[in-house]
């Protein structure tokens, strides 16, 4: 996207909840991010991060205890409760289950919303029908949830989060509940909806593969603090970071211990490269010349960047000059005993 602009900037937000006769709980602990207009963001992190306060943070759900949260320019801290109801409105919010009225049908469910802003019945049909099609629902406004499939209905929340024409999708664990196929067809969707609306899209997520296919950007939570953030193609650079490695993880392989008759050892080799660079075919070069064995292996290809995975089992006594050859062509290595004494 041409505008890279932060839509949302969030600068020093700390979140503390007091206890009584004890230390407060720090949910978010100064959280520094900002989000590109146009952006497919990823929020990484395990359960405690702080991922589901900063859900609320960013909904104005919660108020930060310090630091500012602005969105589409207005910092949600600063505004009166009318003003408020309007900014909440700048973010649609998708729910891990869709989160839909059972009473209603897939057009009452949609037109929801704008029934609650006060946009006239006529006007409702119309839109109501534009994002049934939008999402791939023509002709479903009918159905109620129990009639559609977990995808299906994953679709009307999306289109109810559109309604009412919010820049930015909230978007919380939205696949977690689907089915392999299911999860492709709603994250090409969100793409598609980014890059035809110019929507800003957030994906709290606890599945890199779900960054991998369609995130711009991605940030890692730990313990309510950011430990790395940054573009997807810049984290993947960096093979000694955590984040990099958990969004293309080694294979899981058992460890070899011997080959060809000799006491062997197992390394971790780390890679990328862009499109034209040879590092793969070095790094194979290196192998076979070292008498190594893959063991197992993982090529992505993520973005712009082809980044590798292999865990080799290598002779004991070949050890050093098969790291020293692979470091010396931007492999980075580790050896299999040392990762384990960490």
């Amino acid at each position: 996207m041409a505008d890279k602009s932060p839509l949302i900037d969030l600068q020093q937000v700390t979140k503390r909840y007091p206890r009584k006769n004890e230390d407060d709980v720090v949910a978010l602990d100064n959280v520094t991010l900002a989000v590109g207009a146009g952006d497919i963001h990823g929020i990484v992190g395990q359960s405690g991060a702080g991922k589901s306060t900063l859900i609320r943070c960013l909904t104005a759900l919660e108020t930060p205890t310090s630091g500012t949260i602005t969105v589409a320019g207005k910092n949600l801290a600063g505004l009166k409760e009318k003003e408020l109801r309007q900014a909440r409105r700048q973010i649609g919010m998708v729910f891990q289950n869709a989160n839909l009225l059972d009473s209603k049908t897939a057009a009452g469910n949609i037109a929801y919303p704008l029934a609650l802003v006060g946009v006239p019945k006529g006007k409702r049909h119309e839109r109501v029908l534009e994002l049934l099609s939008l999402v791939g629902l023509a002709g479903r406004g009918s159905s109620y949830p129990s009639q559609l499939s977990g995808g299906q209905r994953q679709r009307v929340g999306i289109a109810r989060a559109l309604a009412t024409n919010a820049p930015v999708l909230l978007c919380d664990e939205p696949t977690s509940a689907l089915d392999s196929v299911s999860t492709h067809q709603i994250l090409q969707l969100l793409q598609d909806l980014r890059d035809r609306l110019g929507v800003t899209i957030i994906v709290i997520t606890h599945e890199m593969a779900v960054v991998r296919e369609i995130c711009d950007s991605v940030t890692m939570l730990e313990g309510g603090r950011v430990v790395e953030t940054g573009r997807i193609e810049d984290v993947l650079a960096d093979s000694n970071s955590q984040l990099s490695r958990e969004l293309v993880p080694l294979p899981k392989v058992e460890d070899v211990r011997e080959l060809g008759g000799q006491v062997a050892t197992m390394l971790h080799a780390y890679f990328t490269s862009r499109p034209g660079v040879p590092t793969g075919s070095k790094v194979m070069d290196i192998v076979a010349a070292g008498g190594a064995d893959i063991v197992g292996g993982t090529f992505e290809t993520v973005g712009q960047m082809q980044v590798g995975r292999l865990a080799l089992a290598v002779p004991k006594l070949r050890v050093a000059s098969m790291r020293r050859d692979l470091e010396a062509a931007g492999i980075t290595v580790n050896v299999k005993e040392d990762e384990n004494a960490r």
